[in-house]
């Protein structure tokens, strides 16, 4: 097998000549049209996925000050390119969009300073034990232990871990590890005893404190009983959280990923973005959802820090925009908390008799959370992951949208794993009257905690799981994320997993939701590009490679096209421009 061919990048030595006297437009290719200025830098000599609304292919890109000016052959782009232009030989690479991740908590302060236990070498409790008695050998006793990245559904017990667990191996050292949810975590006993956590204990409003059959909590707590605890571990310094974000954004440049939305920030977290971005330092562009928190007055504080910062897509250099509020209905499909009609199930066929879940907000002050954001004329997500949470959602947007007919709010709905035919013709009506009520979901929950999906949906409703063949029939554009990090960040086992829909261990069966809602790669990958940028208000910027667009593209080792697709999971990046800079080439 031949080595493959290095990306080439060279100086423009052609000669181009009355370069004044060019026809103001020309026409190339499949009538892409061209704007005469002259090129800094071109691509040739590759496959360009553009994702236009033809999904036009071409050969070569120009770019003229970060932006596209030229998309087309080689020759009539290299008809562009400036005398000193920098040409990059792609050698019959693809090229596409720069991918985009319209959910994502986008840190990784926890990968930097936190025991790690999210990789799939963790196969049972025991390996989970070690990487914390690990950690607790450099503690002095007292002295917290923070992790995260667990689930249930990779282990080979296929339960929980619990503080007896913890206890053996962290005895002096209080410690916490939140499920790769983040809806669920488990505490040891030496962090119940700080938390004063009991068997008296009661459950909190819209929080669940497992217990054994005995009635004394387990160390497991779910949604807001995770704060009995959470509260006391110090929080990530200033430095840490800059660390961590400077860290995220060199990682998604390396999986050719170029702008994210950022959803729950709060006012630390923005005055970080404008540091970096004054330091020239940010290369992924941050669309932020502010946190609202799940109380009217909590909302209230939201709206003020939104007010007083440009609507998108206005933004801050074209990489930061605030862009509106983030808000929560129900919990987590892995815990059994989101808000169900019917009960779940445990082990695929089981039943967790009596557990519908719950709403993590008063419905009734969700509904008027909800109309207080779009009065205000500010875009809104809600996270929504059960069925009868996500009716509640589709049906406020609805009637706010009725009371007050602001269209092209683009109102979101986060996860939206399973949705009722109710839920889905609404939203096909709400797009289509309002511009309103898109999906940001996630196809990798099919893979990463796909095994514990399947155990908690059941067979039957496993099927309905992330229904994207029957958004696309019904017109229903969604856009693509991660949930980082409930799953992996890179955008390619998004793409993948959105054709595959298989789970990572196969305890059900390796395609237990089915592949009737699956969709090709064509799809899949406007999910991630073209409409990812519809849900950061920037489709007229980014998302496609377009004359007009920024210079936002990936290039990749193989063809997503052409090449099989169960392969995708492991394409690899090369090169990844923002704005028509290298931010990122392999080495």
């Amino acid at each position: 097998m031949k080595e493959p061919v290095a990306l080439t990048f060279v100086p423009f030595l052609g000669t181009i000549k009355n370069h004044m006297h060019r026809v103001s437009f020309l026409f190339i290719g499949a009538g892409i049209l061209l704007q005469a200025q002259n090129a800094d830098l071109i691509l040739i000599n590759g496959k360009i996925l553009t994702v236009d609304p033809k999904d036009s292919i071409a050969e070569a890109v120009a770019i003229s000050s970060g932006k596209i000016i030229a998309v087309g052959s080689n020759q009539d782009v290299k008809k562009l390119a400036a005398k000193n232009a920098q040409v990059i030989d792609l050698h019959g690479r693809t090229a596409t969009p720069g991918l985009i991740d319209s959910h994502c908590h986008f840190q990784e302060a926890a990968v930097l300073y936190d025991v790690e236990v999210s990789d799939p070498s963790i196969k049972q409790i025991a390996d989970v034990l070690k990487r914390v008695e690990e950690k607790v050998a450099s503690l002095k006793p007292g002295q917290w232990v923070r992790g995260s990245g667990w689930d249930e559904g990779k282990f080979a017990e296929l339960r929980y871990i619990y503080s007896s667990d913890l206890d053996r191996v962290a005895p002096d050292n209080p410690v916490w590890l939140e499920h790769t949810t983040g809806h669920y975590g488990v505490a040891n006993s030496a962090a119940m005893k700080l938390a004063g956590l009991t068997r008296e204990t009661k459950d909190p409003p819209a929080g669940t404190i497992d217990r054994d059959a005995n009635g004394q909590p387990t160390g497991v707590l779910k949604e807001s009983a995770q704060d009995l605890v959470r509260h006391l571990i110090p929080p990530y310094t200033h430095e840490q959280q800059r660390n961590g974000l400077l860290r995220i954004m060199s990682d998604f440049n390396k999986e050719g990923m170029t702008a994210v939305k950022n959803p729950g920030i709060v006012a630390a977290d923005w005055d970080l973005y404008r540091e970096l971005l004054a330091e020239h330092k940010l290369t992924v562009r941050i669309f932020a959802l502010w946190l609202g928190g799940t109380t009217v007055q909590s909302t209230r504080e939201a709206l003020k820090h939104i007010a007083v910062l440009p609507k998108p897509p206005q933004s801050f250099d074209g990489l930061l925009l605030s862009g509106g509020v983030k808000i929560f209905m129900d919990g987590s499909g892995g815990a059994r908390t989101a808000w169900m009609h019917d009960e779940w199930n445990k082990n695929s066929t089981g039943k967790d008799t009596g557990n519908r879940g719950y709403p993590n907000t008063n419905p009734e002050v969700y509904r008027e959370m909800v109309r207080m954001i779009h009065d205000a004329g500010v875009h809104v997500s809600t996270h929504a992951i059960g069925d009868r949470a996500i009716d509640w959602v589709v049906d406020t947007y609805a009637q706010v949208l009725q009371e007050k007919a602001t269209k092209g709010l683009r109102h979101g709905i986060i996860h939206r794993n399973t949705p009722t035919d109710h839920a889905i013709d609404t939203l096909a009506r709400l797009q289509k009257e309002c511009d309103a009520g898109y999906p940001e979901l996630q196809a990798p929950f099919t893979w990463w905690i796909g095994d514990n999906y399947a155990g908690n949906l059941g067979p039957e409703r496993a099927l309905r799981l992330i229904p994207l063949k029957t958004f696309l029939a019904k017109g229903i554009l969604w856009a693509g994320g991660s949930d980082y990090p409930v799953t992996p960040y890179p955008a390619r086992y998004g793409i993948w997993a959105s054709i595959e829909r298989k789970t990572l261990k196969g305890v059900y069966g390796s395609q237990p939701f089915g592949t009737a809602e699956s969709v090709d790669v064509h799809v899949a990958l406007r999910s991630y590009t073209a409409w990812a940028a519809r849900q950061l208000f920037l489709e007229d910027k980014i998302g496609s490679i377009e004359v007009g667009k920024e210079a936002d593209i990936a290039v990749w080792d193989r063809d997503l096209y052409s090449m099989p697709s169960d392969e995708i999971q492991n394409l690899k990046c090369e090169l990844t421009l923002l704005g028509g800079r290298v931010v990122y080439q392999a080495k």
